[in-house]
Order: C-alpha cells, then structure tokens, then sequence
C-alpha cells in the first residue's frame, strides 16, 4: 500500500471521519473544494452577464412573463429537499450504515431527476411560446445561465450513479466514503448556486 493510501495512525486526527483517514483522500477532498472554487467563478460570470442583460428584452417577452411561479417554486423546493437527504446519506456512510447510504443516495438522484425533467419542461413550454435563446439578450443570458445549473445537475446525477455502483460493489471504504463525501459537496454546492440562481433570476427578475 503506498504511504499516501496508509491510515494516518497515531496523529491528533484520529477522530476524522473515514473519508479523512488517509493523507491521499485528505488531499482529493482539498483539492475538490478548489475546484469549487474555480467553478464558482464560471458561475459568477454568467450571475453578472444576467444581470447586466436581463433588461435588455428586444422583442422578446419581460422576465415576469417568461418565469412560471408555480414551476420554480417547485423545483426550488426539490431541489432543497434532495440536499437533505444528500446530508442524510453522508451521516448514513459515516454510521457505516451500506443500506441507509444506498437509500438515501437513490432518493437523492430521483430528486435531481425530478428537478431536471420540470427543467426541460419549462425550458420546452418557453420555445413553444416564442421565448427562445436568440429572441433576446435576456433570453440568452437566462437560458445559459439556468442552462448551464442543469447541465450540473445532470452530471452529477451519472457521477453519483457511478459512485453508488462502487458502494454496492466495494461497501463503504476509505475510497467509495471520498467519493461519496466529495460527491456530496457537489450537491450542496448546487443548492446553493440554485439559492442564487432562484434570488437574482427568479425573484428579481421576475419584478420586471
């Protein structure tokens, strides 16, 4: 076993979690969070392109009659939801509780699948009605801003699939806890950039 993967043993941090218990696991979860960082960044610059744009309508239609109110609220609400059992799963991995870990995960992607196919949804009623990407600057800000969240959201639903095959496979390990942990950190990190999609999109947006 390489001296990355061994146990950190007789340290201060004996009491960290499994997917902590090795300097190479330690050093993947570190370097996740600086990829969220740098995606983060991507995020705002398409939160501060809406904002400049989402005025700019052409002749295209205002954003208070693009967004559907009961359509949001509900993915918002989804969305939410499917964070919690995310959280549900990750305390289930450190009870070492396979069974509750699978559970909780299978619900957290039917969640997301949920959010995505209202997504498409109303992303297929809105080209229906005219209000497509290039109608306007505000249309081609929403749709790629709200666009590019979805696409997130789809990859972490086959990343999380992907995770869950090797928890059945391999039970829960230094290696499947990691990878379950950092998936889990993408989920939140989600939620959140929807907290602030659903605020500067929706919410304000929606005033004009």
């Amino acid at each position: 076993m390489a001296a990355s993967e061994q146990v950190l043993r007789h340290s201060p941090v004996e009491h960290l979690p499994l997917e902590y218990s090795t300097e190479n696991g330690a050093l993947r979860i570190f370097g996740f969070w600086i990829f969220l960082v740098t995606d983060m960044l991507l995020f705002s610059c398409l939160f501060a392109t809406y904002a400049i744009l989402y005025k700019h309508i052409g002749t295209g239609p205002k954003p208070s009659l693009v967004f559907d109110v009961q359509g949001y609220t509900m993915e918002t609400a989804i969305l939410l939801t499917s964070s919690f059992t995310s959280g549900i799963a990750t305390h289930s991995m450190r009870q070492n509780n396979r069974r509750g870990l699978v559970t909780w995960m299978v619900v957290t992607m039917a969640l997301g699948l949920s959010f995505l196919g209202l997504e498409i949804s109303e992303f297929v009623a809105d080209a229906a009605s005219g209000a497509t990407l290039q109608r306007s600057a505000f249309l081609s800000a929403f749709f790629t801003l709200v666009g590019t969240h979805g696409a997130h959201v789809s990859f972490g639903i086959v990343w999380m699939t992907c995770v869950l095959i090797q928890v059945l496979q391999r039970g829960i390990t230094p290696v499947t806890s990691r990878k379950v942990f950092i998936t889990s950190l993408y989920w939140h990190f989600l939620d959140v950039v929807w907290v602030f999609l659903f605020t500067v999109v929706y919410l304000i947006g929606g005033l004009y």
